[in-house]
């Protein structure tokens, strides 16, 4: 059972999305010097029907993709709730290496664990991918977080 630890609606994690992020706990990949440690933790709401219809209703008009981040531990539970909440884009941020065998579910996937040497996203030595699906394929776009602003 996936548990909704926190969520919030954030600009940056997708590029071009209004994000509803959902933050799961119950993590399995303890990466060091993770920026969330405590979703390693059972914590939270279950995530169910009616949470999802209420938030996805809260913020109808304003959002346009609902985010999963983490769900490790559940990963085809993850791509049933992303099939719920369409016809809303969908993402899930993992922790693993490899795209998930459900990744159908997915308009964005971000792969990868924290490695704190490497940096988030941001960083362009980080080992995490960015992917977008374009037509039937997956296009990485983590370059995309490396653009200098003034």
């Amino acid at each position: 059972m996936l548990k909704v630890a926190s969520f919030d609606i954030v600009f940056q994690e997708i590029p071009g999305e209004v994000t509803l992020a959902l933050n799961l706990s119950n993590c399995p990949c303890h990466c060091p010097g993770c920026h969330s440690p405590h979703l390693a933790e059972d914590i939270g709401e279950e995530l169910n029907e009616e949470l999802l219809t209420d938030l996805t209703g809260r913020y109808k008009g304003l959002i346009t993709c609902v985010a999963f981040m983490g769900g490790d531990a559940a990963p085809e539970e993850v791509a049933q709730w992303a099939e719920f909440v369409r016809p809303l884009r969908t993402a899930w941020y993992s922790g693993r290496m490899n795209m998930p065998a459900n990744e159908r579910a997915f308009d964005y996937v971000k792969l990868g664990p924290y490695v704190e040497s490497l940096g988030g996203l941001k960083s362009e030595k980080t080992n995490q991918r960015l992917y977008k699906r374009v037509g039937g394929n997956w296009e990485d776009i983590t370059s995309v977080f490396w653009k200098k602003t003034l």
